[in-house]
């Protein structure tokens, strides 16, 4: 695991300064580090929401001079075509991030439909085991909260593979945690997991597998 650090000073809290990489970014990142391979001067970048998308926007353009679009989906099309031609003109690299790329973003103007397709693109996917544990650390580690190993090792093998059900569930041992005056645990983390619908109920984790064949 390696991270990818912002420059002192951004952000504000010292704790959130990281990109956490592992295989189910690493392409991604490595996309965004390397603007001198791309055909084009823009890029876009896609990933789930609470994936550090944005967080690895604000890395990219700190350490290459270059701008960034968030959320372009919510962005008029007109203003995204004349902001991929001057990053063109001024060769400037611009990252614009997305949900998705086009097709599966619908994009109406062809315009801008076509300078898109030939932007590269950089994808983060769903978390693998490796990112599921470290964003849970990482997540328990901000809350001041003390959350052993082994509960980190049974929460990933229990909650959804995705980068909202981590940030959903230490939301939820956290609340949990503080109303009841608990310490952390296995117990507690089945029986606020269970009714908040994050985990299988118990009898039925234990009839099935952990991983479905393909």
């Amino acid at each position: 695991m390696t991270q990818i650090a912002l420059p002192l000073g951004w952000p504000a809290d010292p704790r959130d300064d990281a990109f956490l990489v592992t295989p189910s970014n690493s392409r991604a990142v490595h996309t965004l580090e390397h603007t001198a391979t791309w055909p084009v001067m823009t890029a876009i970048l896609t990933g789930p929401r609470k994936s550090g998308r944005s967080l690895l926007a604000r890395i990219f353009a700190a350490k290459s001079g270059g701008t960034i679009i968030d959320d372009a989906e919510r962005v008029p099309e007109a203003q995204l075509f004349h902001a991929w031609n001057r990053a063109q003109e001024e060769h400037k690299p611009l990252l614009i991030v997305a949900d998705a790329a086009p097709p599966e973003w619908k994009v109406k103007l062809p315009d801008l439909r076509s300078r898109l397709a030939a932007s590269p693109i950089a994808a983060i996917g769903a978390p693998d085991d490796e990112l599921m544990r470290l964003l849970l650390a990482h997540l328990f580690e901000r809350r001041s909260l003390d959350a052993r190993p082994d509960l980190i090792d049974w929460l990933a093998t229990r909650i959804e593979r995705s980068h909202i059900t981590v940030t959903r569930t230490v939301d939820a041992l956290d609340q949990e945690a503080m109303e009841r005056r608990k310490r952390l645990s296995i117990p507690l983390a089945r029986t606020t997991l269970t009714e908040a619908g994050l985990i299988l109920r118990p009898q039925l984790a234990l009839d099935l597998p952990l991983f479905t064949p393909p």
